[in-house]
């Protein structure tokens, strides 16, 4: 997951010459090095802005986003659309109420590839950003307006809020079943935007479809359900789309409290890019988006913000005008 310690800036700094013959290539990696960072610089200044971090809140310009659709479609992503879907019939059977069935966790506790589902998917960030393709995961969840996604607040923002990104719901292989969505306003914490408190580490993303005027997300893929002040411990799965892979991994386990703001789920090779992904239980109930603590957790770990009433007003205000 991208908060993982960015494991990929560890690999590139990975240098081990040896004796005084390496010397002059080792100055070449650094000048090597020193232009790369510079060029991920100039790139992720070029897709962040301001907005109003004060308050959390970011309005995409609409033709900034309209190219940043249009990135994605020109050759990253294709559309094979699929006909809309209520989001409640996949192929383990649709929704189970876990507590009642016989719910079992993942045998080993390892991720695994899973069948793409409509309200879940990948964020995409095309451009120069230092980022892969898509980056980070997220989930539709049910708002008044029918247009909202959940996910970590550190893939939308850092440094500013990211302006080059996209959601492609049912996200598999290349294909986006479900269209190419972008943000019409982002919405964060205050606490998040000022210092990167880890325990509001959670975004609500407001989308339209470009090409599709009056389109509601929410009608094509359907929607997870905000679960706030669930009871833990709760039988639970987590699911994301690693940034080195087309399809997405899921893993179930018993969801547990880390203190009073933060869930914990015990599931090993949840990679970089899961971050956002959601946390589910009984199937359709949301209760926690992989960030949080150490930026998510670690190879065998996953951290979420507890949805308490700080999320819940954060929910509240993203979904009015």
């Amino acid at each position: 997951m991208v908060g993982k310690a960015d494991e990929r800036e560890r690999e590139r700094g990975r240098v081990a010459p040896r004796g005084s013959v390496a010397v002059g290539l080792l100055c070449t990696v650094v000048l090597a090095g020193v232009g790369f960072v510079a060029w991920e610089l100039r790139g992720i200044a070029a897709n962040r802005a301001d907005g109003d971090p004060a308050r959390g809140i970011y309005q995409q310009d609409p033709e900034r986003a309209d190219r940043t659709a249009a990135a994605v479609l020109d050759g990253i992503v294709r559309e094979e659309l699929e006909q809309p879907t209520d989001g409640r019939a996949f192929a383990d059977g649709g929704s189970v109420n876990w507590r009642r069935t016989g719910w079992q966790p993942s045998d080993p506790l390892e991720a695994r590839p899973a069948p793409a589902e409509p309200a879940i998917g990948a964020l995409f960030s095309p451009g120069g950003d230092g980022d892969p393709d898509h980056h980070c995961s997220a989930v539709v969840v049910h708002s008044p307006g029918g247009d909202l996604i959940a996910t970590a607040a550190h893939c939308v923002y850092g440094g500013g809020f990211r302006t080059n990104l996209a959601f492609a719901p049912g996200y598999r292989d290349g294909v986006a079943p479900f269209g190419v969505w972008v943000p019409t306003r982002i919405d964060v914490d205050p606490r998040w935007t000022r210092d990167q408190d880890p325990d509001h580490d959670i975004a609500f993303v407001r989308l339209r479809r470009p090409g599709y005027p009056g389109q509601r997300l929410e009608d094509v893929t359907g929607a997870q359900t905000m679960g706030f002040g669930t009871e833990l411990p709760a039988p639970a799965r987590v699911v994301g789309y690693p940034n080195i892979s087309e399809q997405p991994l899921e893993c179930r386990n018993t969801a547990v409290p880390a203190g009073p703001t933060q869930v914990r789920l015990d599931c090993a090779d949840v990679p970089n890019g899961s971050s956002g992904g959601p946390v589910l239980t009984d199937r359709s109930t949301l209760i926690g988006v992989i960030g949080g603590r150490d930026g998510g957790g670690d190879d065998e770990t996953s951290y979420s913000v507890r949805f308490g009433d700080g999320v819940r007003a954060l929910y509240e205000r993203s979904t009015k005008p």
